[in-house]
């Protein structure tokens, strides 16, 4: 492919990539001093509205599920009063487990498309990228009847032909500032400890709700960083009172 390449490289985005690229804080900022509707609003446990141009945000997010463990880390989830952004996977898990994708939407969780193979997009023809991206948009809202605006491209690899199939289908990218790595260890506490060691405002978090692992240190992630003063929010809250915008790459 000829397109430019704009890969993850650790926590930052290669250079060259023709896209737009903009954190939390520069597309807020853009928004400039426009009311926060009902909805971008955040709310801590007591229910107090909470606006992140003024608060200590950040985002978790969840790649590649639904599957075994995501009814307990939905359980976890509402306890703690957490909203969380779920980035679903299409062939195997939306259409395994519509009950799970079902309940995700009716608990106030945001839903964002993880393709339907979990194929770099970056490595296929422009046709092939807009097949993985549409068949998973269907999915979703033939079941939950929201189709999604925000995607994640696997392994982080985009270049101009992922930024325009997913602005054609009304879809911004989002990438992440801390994850744990926990594809590759079962160790509960090393995934917390990476998260705690990489958290920062207006971060999102990427972890998997499908590893052994990870979802067994969600509530040590919750705890610590709302001691730390942390509210926690879905990915349109954390960029309110702006709104995704199709194609851009969103990366703190």
């Amino acid at each position: 492919m000829t397109a430019a390449l704009c890969l993850i490289a650790g926590t930052a985005l290669v250079p060259g990539c023709g896209q737009q690229r903009v954190t939390p804080a520069q597309v807020r900022a853009q928004a400039g001093g426009a009311t926060l509707s009902a909805e971008a609003f955040a709310s801590d446990p007591g229910g107090t509205p909470t606006d992140c141009r003024e608060a200590k945000c950040i985002a978790l997010t969840f790649d590649a599920g639904p599957g075994p463990h995501t009814a307990e880390l939905l359980d976890i989830l509402k306890e703690k009063k957490v909203h969380a952004t779920f980035f679903l996977l299409g062939k195997n898990h939306v259409l395994a487990h519509p009950d799970l994708v079902r309940r995700e939407a009716a608990e106030g969780h945001e839903i964002g498309n993880h393709t339907w193979t979990h194929r770099r997009l970056d490595e296929l023809t422009p046709d092939r990228i807009r097949d993985e991206l549409a068949r998973t948009q269907e999915a979703i809202e033939r079941i939950t009847g929201k189709a999604p605006t925000l995607m994640r491209p696997p392994q982080g690899g985009t270049n101009e032909s992922v930024g325009s199939a997913a602005r054609s289908l009304g879809l911004a990218q989002v990438l992440w500032s801390a994850t744990a790595s926990d594809y590759a260890t079962t160790d509960t506490r090393l995934i917390g400890d990476r998260i705690l060691d990489r958290a920062s405002r207006d971060g999102i978090i990427l972890l998997h709700d499908i590893y052994d692992g990870t979802v067994p240190a969600v509530p040590r992630i919750v705890d610590e960083l709302r001691a730390r003063g942390y509210t926690f929010v879905t990915v349109p809250q954390l960029l309110a009172p702006a709104s995704p915008q199709p194609g851009t790459v969103y990366h703190p």
